[in-house]
């Protein structure tokens, strides 16, 4: 892009664009997080095409190649259906199938499920968590629906992230989280995350949490049906 185009209105769409532009350069170590960060909020709220190019006008254009390998095809893998952890740590990440129920245990334990590149077959994926003096992290890109329910004593279910628009065609995540003095938190990565590491990706969720207030808009209360009877303890 350059002369007139410049100064022609952008998109969503292109916004998306340079948001993943500027997180796979960060994946690779040419952007920090705070860099990255800094960067996101200008494309966030960039007018013109031309503001977007300065954002990626110094990087170079083969991340692609340095940050992904080829893997094998996500149908050749058996479905995953539970991940324990039970006085240590679990971590289930990386291309997989996902396949209509999922179960995470969490006994003195973190667990850690990565949704990010895994393959929700059917488009819908039901996570029952059991945490007793245990924490369950759970990571979905930000466009898919998440609806958040359960029960817990001395402990909590909560979301963190940003409130981006969902894709009409996304998968719809329903979790719910039994905890016993241990939590269950869903992190809605947003785009620019997408190929980070887990501690970096949280970084961001908590970020455009604060960027993007969850508000009492219809479209939030939406994400929640279907648990109306959720309940979480708090104990200070």
């Amino acid at each position: 892009m350059g002369g007139q185009d410049d100064s022609m209105l952008c998109s969503d769409a292109e916004r998306d664009a340079t948001l993943k532009v500027l997180g796979d350069q960060a994946a690779v170590g040419r952007l920090s997080m705070d860099e990255l960060e800094e960067r996101s909020d200008r494309a966030l709220t960039a007018r013109t095409r031309g503001e977007l190019t300065a954002l990626t006008s110094d990087l170079p254009e083969d991340t692609a190649s340095e940050s992904s390998q080829a893997t094998p095809l996500v149908e050749a893998h058996r479905p995953v259906r539970r991940t324990v952890a039970i006085m240590g740590g679990a971590s289930r990440r990386g291309p997989f199938r996902a396949v209509r129920d999922f179960s995470a245990i969490a006994v003195m334990g973190g667990d850690n499920i990565d949704l990010r590149e895994a393959q929700i077959d059917g488009g819908e994926l039901t996570i029952r968590v059991f945490s007793l003096m245990g924490v369950v992290n759970i990571y979905v890109p930000d466009s898919m629906e998440v609806e958040l329910g359960g029960f817990s004593v001395l402990g909590a279910n909560s979301e963190k992230g940003g409130n981006r628009r969902r894709q009409a065609k996304a998968p719809v995540i329903r979790v719910r989280g039994f905890n016993l003095i241990g939590g269950t938190t869903v992190f809605r990565v947003p785009l620019q995350a997408l190929t980070l590491e887990l501690a970096q990706a949280r970084h961001l969720c908590v970020a455009a949490g604060r960027r993007h207030p969850p508000a009492a808009a219809s479209g939030r209360r939406r994400r929640h049906r279907g648990f109306r009877h959720h309940r979480s303890h708090h104990h200070h």
